[in-house]
């Protein structure tokens, strides 16, 4: 086993990571350098495929728009749940990053003054959400940010190398993190007194995904192995409006995303018989928070036993609607849709996780030396439902904080340890490792049991269902810390956060955010009320 040491080590590539190798690189004393960590290539990743944009709070430019509004749109759309200090902070922090990222070079869309665009989305109060090459928003941020790292001499960057344990000492310190490489079929320990969880998502989780194939719950599971603690895992966000698996042909691993911004444009939803609903769900109807559209979606295809409804583009007009979204553009073209017709298929699908790695709000998990940032994390500014492009704000100003954070502590590597470390690294070192000859065949039976009764609505029976499943499926793997492929890691993972969001899902009787539950007593009349009935029976 090959042994390292870094000053800084960084879990995941999106831009939460390599914000924060950035930030560090100018900020602290890293004589052992900095390793950025990735289980892929350095760009593939939930950031990359965020089309809408990210919030900016910018009122020396955008006048109208102010912090107040800001954090009263987010506490709205968290129903209350939020942590109000982060909110705060994050909002009143987001012009200070934005700039930061445009000296980086990031390019972010002008009007024709030179001016910076922004642009409305569902729940928020005014227009305040700039964009990069369109809906390429997120590859425009990610591009550049990996291509500044690739050029850094100070940063070290693994590829295709999947962290599969924290190192932790008898104290419950964090010393480092073991790597385990699938193509060389190797592990190597990398000893560090400053490791940063920055791995994204759990949408891998769900049969339906907006989510990268990387996104199988990684962060969660080293944390949950280790002993940190999690919080609000039932909240799980279902974007409403994915490219529908039915005009994809073979079943996908992940559904193309089509921008909340399409309807912040003017795109309003039709159902099966091409007819308009949102206006009987909600008072803003198209423009509503994400949890009641995408239940409302949910509701028609349930009555009319189909597989989608359609998101009609005429609004805004076809010549304009490609100038806009020249990415959904390309995602409709690649699936043959004719948009010329105006109708786009879409469907819900597990998009974004609002709980995640407890974090205080110097981004420190429960466990020294062990932080989070980004969607892995619960920092509490969302609440029980993310506000539109609130992920991709968090994602920066929480990287921006850390780096403040650890500018102030010495980071030299660790120069010993104790039993605890060296009993983990003998239990990886010995034969013990489970080879799963199943390892498609189990996640598909949990992605499935995940969406059918832990997803958009839920019952106790439901979510009973599948924690049967779940130790159906532990019981076939062998459920254990070692394995020996990749495949079998991210089932390992992928189980235990599917096993701490059925749970949470069970203990929250009510419904509130994006957390539904069909079988809560005093059920709503409507979709609309449920938030504010939810909010009355807490």
């Amino acid at each position: 086993m090959k042994h390292s040491k870094y000053s800084i080590v960084i879990i995941g590539s999106g831009a939460a990571g390599l914000y924060l190798a950035l930030s560090a690189q100018r900020k602290c004393r890293t004589k052992d350098g900095i390793l950025v960590l990735t289980k892929s290539g350095l760009d593939e990743c939930n950031s990359a495929l965020a089309q809408g944009g990210i919030v900016s709070v910018m009122p020396e430019i955008n006048p109208r728009d102010n912090v107040t509004s800001h954090i009263m749109d987010t506490i709205k759309a968290g129903c209350g749940l939020n942590d109000f200090n982060i909110v705060k902070f994050i909002s009143e922090n987001s012009s200070c990053v934005i700039n930061d990222l445009i000296d980086l070079g990031v390019e972010f869309d002008k009007k024709e003054d030179g001016s910076l665009s922004f642009t409305l989305e569902a729940a928020h109060s005014m227009p305040r959400i700039l964009h990069a090459g369109g809906d390429y928003t997120g590859r425009v941020i990610e591009d550049r940010l990996a291509h500044l790292v690739k050029k850094s001499d100070s940063i070290e960057v693994y590829e295709n190398s999947m962290a599969v344990e924290l190192l932790c000492d008898n104290k419950k310190a964090c010393r480092g993190v073991l790597i385990y490489n699938p193509a060389l079929d190797t592990y190597e320990a990398v000893y560090s007194n400053a490791v940063i969880l920055a791995t994204g998502g759990i949408g891998q989780v769900y049969e339906y995904t907006t989510n990268p194939v990387v996104a199988t719950a990684d962060g969660i599971a080293l944390a949950s192995l280790a002993g940190a603690e999690v919080s609000d895992m039932e909240f799980v966000q279902f974007h409403p409006t994915a490219l529908s698996a039915s005009a994809l042909g073979e079943k996908p691993k992940n559904m193309p995303l089509v921008s909340e911004a399409v309807r912040g444009e003017g795109a309003k939803l039709l159902n099966a018989d091409k007819k308009p609903f949102m206006e009987k769900y909600h008072p803003k109807a198209e423009l509503a928070p994400r949890d009641v559209v995408a239940r409302a979606i949910f509701n028609e295809m349930e009555t009319a036993q189909s597989r989608n409804v359609f998101l009609d583009i005429t609004p805004i007009g076809l010549e304009r609607f490609k100038k806009r979204f020249p990415a959904i553009t390309n995602i409709c073209n690649e699936a043959n849709i004719d948009l010329s017709t105006g109708l786009i298929p879409v469907s819900p699908a597990a998009h974004y996780f609002m709980g995640g790695v407890k974090v205080n709000f110097n981004m420190e998990t429960t466990i020294e030396n062990l932080y989070a940032i980004g969607e892995v994390s619960r920092t509490g500014l969302h609440g029980a439902n993310r506000l539109a492009s609130n992920s991709l704000l968090e994602c920066v100003v929480c990287a921006y904080k850390l780096a403040d954070v650890l500018s102030q502590r010495n980071l030299d590597a660790p120069k010993s340890f104790d039993s605890g470390v060296k009993a983990t690294l003998e239990m990886y070192e010995g034969n013990f490792a489970n080879e799963i000859l199943e390892t498609g065949i189990l996640r598909r039976m949990l992605k499935k049991a995940m969406w059918q009764n832990a997803g958009i609505v839920r019952t106790k029976d439901g979510l009973n269902n599948a924690l049967r499943v779940i130790e159906d499926i532990k019981l076939i793997s062998k459920h254990s810390r070692v394995y020996s492929t990749q495949e079998g890691y991210e089932l390992r993972n992928s189980i235990i956060a599917a096993q701490l969001i059925t749970e949470a899902a069970l203990s929250r009787e009510n419904s509130i955010g994006a957390h539904f539950r069909e079988d809560a007593q005093e059920l709503p009349k409507n979709i609309s009320d449920i938030k504010t009935a939810s909010m009355l029976r807490m």
